[in-house]
This record gives C-alpha cells, structure tokens and sequence, in this order.
C-alpha cells in the first residue's frame, strides 16, 4: 500500500458528523436530557402522583411546602403539584400534535409551490402571504371561539396559523434541490413526479425542516398558553396556561401560582429552543464544516 492509500479517509455518515456535532453542544445536550425529563414526568407523573389536579386538598393560597404541599395550593385549594403533572402532558400533547399539523401543511404548500412552480407556485405563495400578515393569535382565538376549545380544535387552531414558515423553508429547498443533478436523472429515469417530490427531493430536504419543527413545538406550547390565559381552553382539562390564567387574578396575593407553571413553562420552551439551536447546528454541512 502506497502513501496515497494510505491517506485516504472513509467519508462518515452524515448522521454520525451530525451527532457528533450536536453531543459538542453542551447547552443542546443538557436541554434535551431536561426536555426528556419533563417528558418522563408528563408520561408517567399522573401514575406516580396519583392526586386529582380538581381535587381541593387544603386551604388556599398554602405556600410551598407548607403541610407537605411542595408548591403549595391554588385559589381554591388544590394541589400544584398534581396540576403541574398533569398540566405537562397535556402542554406536551398540545405541543407535538400541533407541530404536526404545522409541519404537515406548511410541507405540503411548499412542496407543491416549489416543485411545480408557475401558476401553482404563484397562486399558494399568495395564500401563504395571506396568511402571514394575518394575526395569529386573534385568528386561533376566532377558530377556537367559533368551533369550540376541546384540545383537538385548539391543535387544529395552531397549527392553521402557524405553517407559513414551515412553507417558506419546503418552498426554497425544493426549488434548489429540484434542480440537482440526481433529481434530473431520476426523472430522465421515469419517476413520476410523487416519486420525485416525497421519495427523493423531501428527504434531502428535510434538515431546516426538522429544525423549524423542534422549534415549533415551543411555539405551541407558549400559544396553548396563551389560548388558555384567556379562558378559551377546555375547562375540564389542566394545562400550565389554564393554571396560570385561572390564578392571574390573584398574582400579587400568591405570585407563586403563577410563577410555578410560568416556570415550567419557559425551561420547556427554553429547553426545545437549545435542542433546535443545537439541531441546526449539526444538520447544517456549512457549520459541519468549521
């Protein structure tokens, strides 16, 4: 073996760079193990804490840690703790499915626009603009107000607003990865044009996507928050907003019934913010690069 063949060096798999890049960000990699252990707490806190959250337990307004309430009781006596927990999965839920959502029309519009270009493109990217100058949070609170606040129409309600950036982003990698050489030989093969937009150019085009989709997960999150700060949310369901809007009115007397689930709230959204900080980070080849 020659000193040539010596040198040369196996490419590695863009996913093992990538994970490799993420594990150096030690900010990304402490956020996902808290990301993961709110997650833990949302999936099996209800059974290790098995308090009804609608339960009034003890007085109200108990500060934390009195008579072994650790975050104290809220303005009708019931137990933080318990709404925490509880409040946490359905936050959670809120905020993967409505993610989804986003991603799932916001993925189609774009795909569609950046593929087929022309009139296609024209007519959905003014649908796209249409909707961006629109309010977001007084159009969700529109849908919501007329369709109901169960936790199905609240999703449907982020998500309708919410997916013109995941749109964006399909639109400009789809028009650049279109144009690639792999792509023209694939459809110089037969490949049909589903084929050519969802097996070969969407999975090229799926880093930036995957990131806005981390991010939008907190986005959710804090607009299920603030849906339910202003009462329109299920009101036999507890969440941390439906927590912090019912205690608002009671902010100066016990500021900790607000500022508890606020917490929770913002080390979520934190939380999903570094761990897409980090996502981009790695999934970017320029950044990979450095």
């Amino acid at each position: 073996m020659n000193n040539t063949d010596k040198n040369i060096v196996k490419a590695r798999h863009p996913f093992t760079e990538a994970f490799e890049m993420f594990s150096k960000n030690i900010a990304a990699v402490i956020a996902l193990i808290v990301l993961f252990l709110i997650i833990l707490i949302a999936i099996f806190g209800p059974t290790l804490y098995p308090v009804d959250p609608f339960d009034m337990v003890w007085m109200p307004f108990s500060p934390p840690g009195e008579e072994g309430f650790i975050f104290g009781t809220d303005y009708l006596g019931r137990d933080l703790v318990a709404m925490i927990v509880h409040g946490a999965r359905v936050s959670i839920i809120i905020g993967l499915s409505a993610a989804f959502v986003t991603v799932f029309i916001g993925v189609s519009v774009g795909a569609m626009a950046g593929f087929y270009r022309g009139w296609v493109e024209e007519v959905l990217m003014r649908i796209t603009e249409f909707f961006q100058v629109l309010p977001t949070l007084l159009f969700a609170m529109v849908i919501v107000a007329l369709f109901g606040a169960s936790l199905t129409m609240i999703t449907i309600a982020i998500g309708a607003v919410s997916w013109t950036a995941v749109a964006r982003i399909t639109r400009a990698e789809f028009l650049r990865i279109r144009e690639l050489e792999y792509v023209t030989a694939s459809r110089a093969s037969g490949a049909n044009n589903f084929i050519l937009m969802f097996g070969i150019i969407l999975p090229n085009a799926l880093p930036p996507i995957i990131v806005q989709a981390a991010l939008m997960v907190g986005s959710a999150i804090l607009f299920e928050a603030g849906l339910s700060f202003l009462g329109l949310t299920d009101p036999n369901v507890v969440s941390w907003g439906q927590v912090i809007g019912s205690n608002r009115s009671y902010l100066l007397d016990a500021s900790f019934t607000v500022t508890i689930p606020g917490a929770a709230i913002f080390i979520t959204v934190l939380c999903i913010s570094l761990v897409g900080d980090g996502l981009n980070d790695a999934l970017n080849p320029k950044l990979r690069q450095r």
